[in-house]
């Protein structure tokens, strides 16, 4: 049974547990008269929690940062990182709080506040989340949860009159958000660079125990090591193929962001695609093109090098740490060619098949067809229904004469139409967080309005399934969504 209070929740705090150097325990600084805008009731029964808990003060307070959580122990974490390829140097906790780690039902969760005060590694910030940034955080991992795809989760949502400067004057929020854990790669660069090896030990002995004892297993002396770097190295492989296959960009896939779970971390500018472009950037501030969708796999390999890199201290053989990476590729094209197989209606990969999906993207980024509503589209098509996925292009010729190159393909394999497009429809999302769509909660959200946020987190936490009198929110998007643009301070 869930628990009614935060305070009857079993806590462990082991990342609080590590030597003083990994971070500096410190209070948050809430906005002034903070308010719950929102809570998730499922993330809350991760934790044990009773939504009932949603309406008493301790989970304002808690959430907001007034108050400490029962049992925990209040820190902001030290790391460094490679942002837009160059090194940073020291980086850090700069708006996060992490309250403490609650022992749920299914496992272990940290509670972290995003946006409450400034910590001594805000730089020159100023320690805090906006609305309009926070709602999109808020939404996201959800969204990605319900499209199956490794990611934070969002507890809680609170706000502020407390105004705060951004490109305008916004207002303050600030996001609880859950993780079994906020390590990073950026946490290891950190004690490689700064040559403290007896740390960086202690952080991947850590990481080893609690999230990949398998590793233990390895033989030799750097071999639970080399185990740990492959694993992180296949989890992020898997984490790169589910964006490319959802139409998903990060935007600031830099190192400090990058999680050591391969979970996706850190939503800033974020964006899933309409129209297709294969060097879409979504992040405004991202000039050079750097973290353009096409880009994501190879950006994700270059962040693991940085990862073998700090691991060097401690694994002095160069051979055996580029060796463990080249698995990479292959990893990435298994779990990109299983899950196109699975959104085309092949099902079994063949060889072949690489050129199918490479002349559909090219298609449709040649046509700019909307990547959601392409492939939920295809379902559709082998029913004997084709417009609805011709109506994506404009070169009309060239998608029947592909669609018909698909057709043979299904044709060879004799699975039933009916069983094939019902296959397709399970792994080919309707209802994927559009930018016009969190914009519409924002605008919302920023009155009091909750609705739209209700009905996202509805359709998202089951985004293949059609729900009647939600059409809208599987539309191709408005015109004024073109002018959306997000950038580093979202």
């Amino acid at each position: 049974m869930n628990s009614l209070r935060l305070a009857d929740l079993a806590t462990e705090n082991t990342f609080a547990a590590l030597p003083a150097d990994f971070y500096t325990r410190l209070s948050p600084n809430p906005p002034g008269e903070p308010r719950l805008l929102h809570a998730n009731a499922a993330v809350a029964d991760l934790i044990g929690l009773d939504p009932a808990a949603f309406a008493t003060p301790e989970f304002l307070a808690v959430c907001s940062g007034q108050a400490p959580l029962p049992g925990g122990d209040t820190l902001a974490a030290v790391y460094s990182g490679h942002q837009f390829g160059v090194w940073a140097g020291q980086l850090g906790d700069g708006r996060a709080h992490l309250l403490g780690e609650i022992k749920g039902p299914s496992g272990n969760w940290e509670l972290q506040l995003k946006g409450a005060g400034r910590t001594p590694y805000s730089r020159m910030g100023d320690g805090r989340a906006v609305l309009r940034s926070s709602v999109r955080e808020y939404l996201a991992g959800e969204a990605m949860h319900g499209l199956g795809i490794p990611t934070t989760r969002a507890l809680a949502l609170v706000v502020s009159d407390e105004p705060v400067v951004r490109e305008t004057l916004e207002t303050a929020a600030v996001v609880t958000r859950m993780a079994p854990s906020f390590v990073r790669f950026g946490s290891f660069e950190h004690w490689g660079f700064n040559d403290r090896p007896e740390l960086l030990r202690i952080l991947a002995d850590y990481v080893i125990d609690r999230f990949y004892p398998e590793c233990r297993q390895a033989p030799g002396e750097q071999g639970p090591l080399l185990a740990l770097l492959d694993a992180v190295m296949r989890r992020t492989a898997r984490l790169m193929a589910d964006w490319q296959t959802v139409g998903f960009c990060h935007g600031v896939m830099n190192t400090d962001n990058m999680s050591i779970l391969g979970l996706t971390l850190d939503y800033g500018p974020y964006g899933f695609m309409d129209a297709f472009q294969a060097d879409h950037i979504c992040n405004h501030t991202d000039t050079q093109g750097r973290y353009a969708w096409s880009r994501q796999p190879s950006v994700g390999l270059w962040n693991l090098y940085r990862l073998a890199g700090a691991l060097h201290a401690l694994i002095p053989d160069t051979d055996a740490l580029r060796g463990t990476l080249e698995g990479y590729e292959a990893a990435f094209a298994d779990a990109f060619c299983r899950r196109m197989a699975a959104k085309l209606g092949i099902a079994q990969w063949q060889e072949d098949d690489e050129a199918l999906v490479d002349d559909l993207l090219r298609l449709m980024h040649v046509n700019r067809a909307d990547f959601t509503l392409t492939f939920r589209r295809l379902s559709d098509a082998t029913r004997g229904q084709e417009q609805g996925f011709l109506d994506h292009f404009i070169d009309r010729a060239a998608a029947q004469a592909w669609l018909q190159r698909l057709q043979a393909r299904h044709a060879a394999e004799g699975r039933a139409p009916a069983e094939r497009a019902t296959a397709m429809d399970r792994v080919n999302p309707l209802y994927v967080l559009r930018n016009h769509l969190a914009e519409l909660a924002i605008r919302a959200a920023k009155e009091g309005d909750v609705s739209e946020i209700d009905t996202l987190l509805m359709l998202l936490a089951d985004p293949c399934t059609e729900r009647s009198g939600f059409e809208r929110y599987a539309n191709l998007p408005p015109d004024w969504a073109a002018g959306i643009e997000v950038s580093c301070s979202s």
